[in-house]
Formats: structure tokens, sequence, C-alpha cells
């Protein structure tokens, strides 16, 4: 199995059945009017041909609920192939790394297909409990563009809210290369005074007298009017010292701060090994794994790690046997 589907299948069972088979599909009608979600990310004149639009599902169960697509089904892009890259490009992410990179970049991270996850899972807690009112399910489509769309304007949109515009799209602290980790005299650390307290403490700190009481950085107007030249000396002061003086330093004051972490540190970093974020479990084919805990913390109902990430097709006779299927039949869908 690969890493990829190891990290993110656990709690899940695996059933495999080939769509384009008659009785696959009538083992999927039965599946579909014992369930509360079918959730999936096929374009949707494909759907329709194997059965899963939603007109053909809500016939057979009206309390369900559906699915993942690329583009809204009532826009011109409808139907186009869409993955996290050409979304990326589409809603302008990949167009702000021009800033930190010099040129359009990728984010390193599969950001609209996991943002997009988040987006389907609300949307469909929103419409359950929509259903708990009304009785009848609805059709639930998360657009990966649309989604990135929201997801990037939120902070982006800038003069634009208005009708006629009173400014340019973005975000300038956001946007502007000053915006990164800064370099210490041994590492980088992510730094962020935000409110007036917070400057007054970091130059009573570092013992910086000729900035002590200067408007430019006492004040958010002055700030924000001189920003290049405010960043440029916090870099020079954070320079000064190593990671370790700074944390002793900062600590207790308040001030928003981090060291910053490689991937490898988030394995050993002492928040997530103090809560037992990492969950070491031996699976019965791939061998031990480390598995991430949820990070949604619940009173009553707390989540768990009960199921190991399933092997494909692994639950297919179990699942079939709870639809009412005879051994016989189940052996028939061997794939």
């Amino acid at each position: 199995m690969g890493a990829l589907y190891l990290a993110n299948n656990r709690n899940k069972r695996s059933v495999v059945l080939d769509l384009k088979r008659a009785d696959a599909q009538a083992a999927l009608r039965r599946l579909v009017e014992r369930s509360d979600v079918l959730l999936h990310s096929i374009r949707s004149p494909a759907a329709a041909r194997l059965g899963l639009d939603y007109g053909s599902l809500a016939a057979l169960n009206p309390r369900l609920i559906c699915h993942l697509l690329g583009f809204s089904d009532s826009g011109v892009y409808a139907g186009r192939a869409a993955y996290d890259d050409i979304v990326h490009a589409l809603a302008g992410l990949a167009m702000l790394q021009k800033v930190p990179a010099g040129e359009p970049r990728y984010i390193p991270s599969i950001l609209a297909d996991k943002t997009t996850a988040v987006h389907a899972a609300y949307a469909i807690m929103l419409a359950l409990f929509a259903r708990e009112r009304s009785g009848r399910g609805q059709r639930v489509g998360v657009p990966m563009f649309e989604t990135m769309v929201a997801f990037t304007s939120a902070e982006h949109l800038g003069g634009c809210v208005f009708d006629p515009p009173v400014g340019e799209m973005g975000y300038a602290p956001v946007r502007q290369g000053m915006r990164r980790p800064f370099k210490t005299k041994d590492g980088y650390l992510c730094f962020m005074p935000y409110t007036d307290e917070h400057w007054r403490r970091f130059i009573g700190l570092v013992g910086a007298p000729e900035i002590a009481g200067d408007p430019r950085f006492m004040t958010m107007k002055g700030r924000q009017a001189n920003i290049e030249m405010v960043w440029a000396e916090v870099g020079r002061q954070l320079n000064l010292r190593t990671n370790a003086e700074w944390l002793a330093l900062i600590g207790e004051t308040d001030i928003p701060f981090a060291v910053l972490n490689e991937l490898e540190d988030l394995l050993t970093d002492p928040h997530l090994e103090s809560i037992g974020f990492w969950n070491r479990m031996e699976h019965e084919t791939e061998g031990m794994l480390r598995l991430p805990s949820s990070p949604i913390e619940m009173s009553a109902t707390p989540p768990s790690i009960r199921r190991l990430p399933p092997r494909l097709g692994e639950h297919t006779a179990e699942v079939l046997a709870e639809c009412g299927y005879g051994a016989a039949e189940i052996e028939a869908f061997a794939i």
C-alpha cells in the first residue's frame, strides 16, 4: 500500500465493485438504499452513465446526500477535468507564489484537494442536520474551482469587494515579500508582534532606544505606512541572536512566535508528543505504521482509530453479506 493511502484511510472499510457490470450496479443500489451519504468525484456525464446521478440515487433513497465535482455543472467549465494543479492555476494560487518564488509556482501541498475535502465534510454535516428537520436528503455539490476561489478571495478580493472597485485586489500584508520567516544566528524564527503592546515589549526586550517611541514602530498606522523599513529592522534584530536565545527572551511575553520546523521535526515536536498525536500501530500486511490522530477534540464522542487502513476490497464480502447477499452470490463479484 502507498504511504498516502495508509495515512488517509484509517477507520474505513473497502469494497470493490466493477460498476460496468449490471450485477455490481445492482449491489451498489442496495448499498445506496441503506446509506446516509454517497460521496464520489466522478464527472457528471460519466456518473450519470453509471446511475450515480442524484436523480437516480434519490429515487432509491430520498434521504441520500452526494457529491464532489471539479466545476459547477451549471457553468461553462462543467465537465472539465480538475486536478489540484489545475485548480491552483485557475484560482490564482499559483500566481500568488510569484512574490516569494519570482515566478508562478504550485504550493508544495495538495491544498486544493484537501481544502475541498474539508468543505465537503462540513457541507455534508449541514445537509445531514437539515435532513433531521425535513426528513429529506439533497444533492450537495462541492466544486473544487469555486471552493478555492472563495478560499483565495477571502483576503485577496481587496478593493474589488466594492463595485465599482475602490482599490486593487490582493491583501498587501500577505502579498508583500517581507512576509517570511526571519533568519537568526543559527536558524529561522516565525515572529509576529501584532498589537502595539507586542511591539512595545519587543523593543524593550532588544534594547533599541533609537526606535523606542518612534511612531513608525509604535502604532499600527505607522507600521503600515513604513512596513518595509519596519520589517527590515525586525530582521536585523532577529539575526543578532540564536533560536535558543530568542526562545529564552520571548518565551513568557505573549508575543506570537515559533521556531521554524522542518517536516521531519513534526515527528518529534514536543507538543505533538505530549498529546500523543502520532499513533504507532501494527498493520497485518504493512508492518508498523505511524498514523496521525484526528485533530478534532470532542468531549462526549472523542475520535479514535478503530480500523487500520484496509486492503483493497478487504470488506467486500462482509459488506455485501450485510446487504443480504449469500456466499455464492458474493463469490460471483470477485475481481
